[in-house]
């Protein structure tokens, strides 16, 4: 989970890596059709957020974020209760980036945050219902999603078993069975993430870093417990609560699955937020800083990305066969250099016996990946 994510992001995320020039929008003219349909221009500086028009009609939307400001800056819709509908994140000072969702009718907030912080420039927006022709549908498409929900149930499913084993391990007071259980308790999450994240109060339960509580809040979830095995050493009773609510919480998560909203562009958005989850958490040791378990949850959020990846390929290679060929090779690529870090055990090596150099590989192998990635929304909008 981002470090500095407060709330959690629905499985609409679309996130771009540093201040690459990528996923550029093709109407960054500002013209808008009769029909008010065309993209939003988003307009970003460190001291404002302005958009083309507040008011679009329900369906896809596609927001043109250009950032005219001196700071980094990431771009999100919130609905009613903060709850994110898309976001982009990195975005450089100079950078077009486009945004491709799918927004329901309804009242909503876009925030501009320079910075990456706070809660963001807000501008109130109000999406209409759709009028005049059907929204053009495809069959492969809607079977797509269904395939990657009863994917994502499955690996809700398969986590709460491991996860109630690890918690067992705890209440016993078992520190190295429950250290050897970790990373293996995380891997359908890590698969799934965007999903998790869609229920907005279940993430911040479970996956968030000392360094990204707010104030007053309460840490709780894997990390803490990851903290109290690998640098306590030790567990207390605070910990046997907070494995069984680990469970609880994750069970919860399993529960509401079958109603996470899930869509084409959404799991196209999903597939490369988990890369930059990769990019900016994985790569840098930040996610499992005690435990420097990362290439277990790396090697999960590339499989999670490839999956919704592959049930997409059917469209997106019609669409653009270019990207198509070019997803499958840096797929295979990646996929490669994570399993010559495979133990016999299942497990990967130690992050903290990874070198510098060898980091870079990784990095190098997630930039290339993740630009091309950044382009399948587009590829599977129905036109």
């Amino acid at each position: 989970m981002p470090a500095r994510r407060t709330t959690a992001a629905t499985f609409l995320v679309l996130a771009v890596a540093g201040a690459a020039l990528v996923g550029c929008s093709k109407k960054d003219d500002g013209k808008v059709s009769a029909d008010g349909s065309g993209p939003v221009q988003v307009t970003a500086t460190d001291s404002k957020c302005e958009l083309s028009r507040t008011t679009f009609p329900a369906g896809h939307v596609e927001l043109a974020v250009a950032n005219k400001g001196n700071k980094t800056t990431e771009v999100y819709v919130y609905a009613e209760g903060d709850k994110i509908v898309t976001e982009r994140e990195n975005i450089g000072p100079g950078t077009k980036v486009s945004i491709n969702a799918e927004i329901k009718a309804g009242t909503y907030e876009v925030a501009c945050k320079p910075g990456m912080t706070g809660d963001g420039i807000r501008q109130k927006i109000t999406v209409t219902a759709a009028s005049g022709a059907p929204v053009k549908t495809d069959d492969r498409l809607t079977q797509a999603v269904a395939d990657y929900r009863k994917y994502a149930q499955e690996q809700a499913d398969a986590t709460i078993p491991v996860v109630e084993q690890f918690a067992a391990a705890i209440t016993a007071g078992d520190v190295e069975k429950a250290k050897s259980l970790f990373a293996a308790s995380r891997v359908g999450w890590e698969r799934t993430e965007p999903v998790a994240e869609s229920f907005g109060d279940i993430d911040p339960k479970t996956d968030t870093r000392e360094d990204a509580l707010e104030d007053g809040q309460q840490w709780t979830g894997w990390h803490r417990l990851e903290k109290a095995l690998w640098v306590d050493g030790k567990i207390g009773d605070e910990e046997k609560t907070l494995a069984a609510q680990l469970v609880t919480d994750l069970k919860d998560w399993q529960k509401r699955v079958p109603s996470a909203e899930i869509t084409p562009t959404g799991m196209a958005n999903g597939a490369k937020e988990l890369l930059d989850e990769v990019s900016k958490n994985k790569i840098t040791g930040e996610e499992d800083r005690y435990s420097h378990t990362d290439l277990s949850d790396f090697a999960a959020n590339v499989e999670g990305a490839r999956q919704a990846y592959e049930l997409l390929k059917p469209v997106a290679s019609e669409s653009d066969a270019a990207l198509s060929k070019t997803l499958d090779a840096e797929f295979e690529k990646i996929t490669e250099l994570l399993a010559k870090y495979r133990q016999a055990d299942g497990g990967y090596t130690s992050y903290d016996k990874v070198t510098e150099g060898e980091r870079k590989t990784f990095s190098d192998a997630v930039n290339s990946l993740s630009e091309p990635l950044s382009k399948l929304a587009a590829a599977v909008v129905v036109k």
